[in-house]
């Protein structure tokens, strides 16, 4: 599908109220494999720019977060779709953060998954964009292959929480992209080139913040984005990490159905119950 002269890779499944799928850094809408199904919805999950199929753009500025919104509205356009309730993972969070600010009257519910509404300090954020450039400059001299090992060996992602055939297949997915297209990604739009939304969460409708327990980074800035947001709820996973959806996807996706289907997360009928912090007033 060509949204604003970009060929993007999009994947539509299922039936019934639309949700958009943003997945984060290094992956893909092959990402939502598994989880997309047990949604119970009609399913749009997108490569975003610099990742899975989509075109690889040799302009940087073709990966900027205005222009990744605004792509993201032409797609619901070219799909009928007037509103949509959208779950972002990560960087897919950050995405979808901007979108619900830019185009509110396209946006049903929120659902951010370890996601940031950014980097509030103009210092911190230089320092995050050197620190993607340096591994732009890797993906660019070491190849994707080296560089999704380095990535997945991150504290940050847990990967000995995932069975031996969960994490080959998060792999194989993830070396289906391109050294250049995330090199591209994180130049446009890493962490540190758009500015923070700490002082617009306010204005947010209803929303569904879920981290992992073992995340500690994540769950206080969900904390304090839950504090900031009178329509949003907190839940914290409990055995899970960053990638709560892949750590613990039963839980995950239980949790995620309750939030759309109902007015907020009631209660879990998973032998480990998550924690809710914080109600939808």
């Amino acid at each position: 599908m060509i949204l604003n002269g970009l060929r993007y890779h999009v994947e539509v499944h299922g039936t019934g109220e639309p949700l958009l799928l943003l997945h984060g850094f290094t992956g893909s809408a092959r990402s939502w494999d598994g989880i997309a199904d047990a949604l119970g919805r009609r399913t749009i999950a997108v490569d975003l720019p610099g990742h899975g199929r989509t075109e690889i753009a040799s302009d940087v500025s073709r990966y900027r977060m205005e222009q990744v919104v605004a792509d993201l509205a032409a797609l619901l356009d070219a799909l009928n779709i007037a509103r949509t309730a959208v779950l972002g993972y990560s960087m897919g969070g950050r995405v979808a953060l901007h979108l619900a600010l830019a185009a509110p009257e396209r946006m049903g519910r929120l659902i951010l998954e370890s996601s940031s509404p950014g980097i509030a300090g103009e210092t911190e954020r230089a320092a995050r964009r050197a620190a993607d450039e340096a591994l732009a400059r890797r993906l660019d001299e070491e190849g994707l292959e080296r560089f999704i090992d380095r990535w997945n060996d991150l504290p940050l992602f847990g990967r000995g929480r995932l069975d031996v055939s969960r994490r080959d297949e998060l792999r194989r997915q993830q070396l289906a992209g391109s050294a250049e297209g995330l090199a591209a990604s994180l130049r446009g739009m890493g962490a540190g080139v758009p500015g923070a939304l700490w002082d617009k969460l306010s204005g947010l409708g209803e929303t569904l913040i879920v981290a992992g327990e073992l995340d500690d980074k994540y769950v206080e800035i969900g904390r304090r984005m839950q504090s900031l947001m009178p329509k949003a709820q907190l839940v914290v996973v409990p055995g899970a990490g960053h990638t709560v959806h892949l750590e613990q996807p039963g839980i995950f996706c239980e949790v995620v159905r309750e939030y759309l289907n109902d007015r907020g997360v009631r209660a879990t009928q998973a032998s480990r119950r998550p924690a809710v912090v914080g109600s939808e007033s």
